[in-house]
């Protein structure tokens, strides 16, 4: 068990009507009598007067969790007080004399980690529940939490450690006629794996998209309409609309919420070639946006005489859209952004193909650091398929399942602990 006993502020910053303060740590029961007398029964709120130093501090809630049945494993206590910025100091002040420190970013779910309450997948559930601002980022950090990613990884860690097991038999057990055929069913349990972890990976990125956005690049010649689009999707004057061509330059970027999916729509530069140098970089940023995006859609000029010239070659959006309906009629998706012609059904055909594209009943990835143990792991089982001696085998199985195991923690915890942990907030 950690040493030192740690406290954090684990509410919102700011003013408030209450302020929740976590308490984790060997020292923390005494902490709390200290402060509020008798420590009321486990899990049970009991109001007190938070006393230290001979000076009232505040009347709040408390409650006591004896480890091992709390969030991080050991001794855990809460103080729910009133969420002035005065009342809050006064008690880190009065905690701070009684020995305890303020805890880094991460250390609670960490020590849970630690302490077997919680696997990695589920630690950064966590802190994406905390994030989450659509539907959807909500229901898959849940799902997460609720182990749906861990149950997988651990499913197919089960499976190599006795593919493992077989490929030792094979090696121990050569001579005794037995050998062959547990090198045969170690084999074949690579292969249905290396199967299975290359359909997961092979997803076009939905998890991720889902939590860190779907990034939707909007391109097209120059007064084609991208910054009325933008603003039309946002809802707002997020980009300056202007008759004169080039006015975009630089990438412009609104998050939206389709259907609980979050999505990140860029507008960029007119395609087209420009002798002026910062016109021609906005293009260059512009090309590069819609190569990186989940989404492309194309914005044309459907009164335009050429509403394709200056576009580059090999340009292949996911959506072709014709603006200006208002002025000439055009067989494709059509929308008039000066009247808002089409551009409702526009939003509903967008929020359709990320709902196609994104969502899904599986469990999906969530991270690079997931993706990496993963195709860490098929490299491994690749090499799998190949191998003529059972040592080769053993060994590529040994090299996967330690990369499937570091996803969930369960082996080499120490070498990803500080990544999985820096970037959550104080108090979690």
């Amino acid at each position: 068990m950690t040493a030192d006993t740690i406290f954090a502020l684990a509410s919102g910053a700011g003013r408030a009507g209450v302020a929740v303060v976590r308490l984790s740590g060997a020292r923390a029961g005494a902490a709390l009598a200290a402060l509020a007398g008798p420590l009321p029964p486990p899990r049970t709120a009991g109001l007190r007067r938070l006393r230290h130093g001979g000076r009232a501090l505040d009347q709040a809630l408390v409650l006591w969790f004896p480890g091992p049945a709390s969030f991080t494993g050991e001794d855990v206590a809460e103080l729910h007080l009133h969420g002035g910025l005065a009342v809050r100091e006064a008690l880190f002040d009065a905690l701070l004399q009684l020995g305890l420190r303020p805890a880094e970013p991460g250390e609670f779910s960490r020590r849970a980690v630690e302490n077997g309450k919680l696997d990695l997948t589920q630690a950064e559930a966590i802190a994406d529940l905390v994030e989450a601002q659509t539907e959807e980022q909500r229901r898959q950090a849940l799902a997460q939490h609720d182990g749906a990613l861990a149950a997988l990884y651990e499913g197919w860690r089960a499976r190599l450690i006795m593919a493992l097991g077989r490929a030792e038999a094979a090696i121990d057990f050569s001579d005794d006629g037995v050998g062959a055929a547990e090198f045969d069913a170690a084999a074949a349990a690579a292969v249905h794996l290396g199967q299975e972890i290359r359909a997961h990976l092979d997803d076009a990125g939905r998890g991720e998209a889902r939590r860190e956005g779907v990034r939707l690049a909007i391109v097209g010649p120059p007064n084609a309409g991208k910054s009325s689009l933008l603003n039309a999707l946002a809802k707002r004057d997020a980009a300056i609309v202007s008759d004169m061509p080039g006015t975009t330059r630089d990438v412009i970027e609104v998050r939206l919420d389709l259907g609980g999916v979050l999505v990140i729509a860029a507008d960029t530069a007119g395609l087209r070639d420009s002798g002026d140098a910062i016109e021609a970089e906005g293009v260059r940023r512009a090309l590069a946006r819609a190569k990186g995006a989940h989404l492309t859609l194309l914005l044309l000029d459907a009164s335009a005489a050429e509403p394709r010239a200056g576009l580059p070659g090999g340009l292949a959006p996911d959506l072709t859209v014709w603006n200006k309906a208002d002025l000439k009629a055009h067989d494709g998706i059509s929308i008039s952004l000066k009247t808002g012609q089409g551009v409702s059904m526009l939003q509903d055909l967008l929020q359709q193909k990320v709902q196609q594209k994104f969502l899904g009943t599986a469990p999906a990835l969530t991270r690079p650091r997931h993706r990496a143990a993963l195709t860490e792991a098929l490299a491994a089982l690749d090499q799998a398929k190949g191998a003529v001696a059972p040592e080769l085998l053993a060994e590529n199985l040994r090299l996967a399942l330690r990369a499937v195991g570091r996803i969930t923690g369960r082996v080499d915890v120490e070498e990803v602990l500080d990544f999985v942990f820096r970037d959550f907030c104080i108090g979690k």
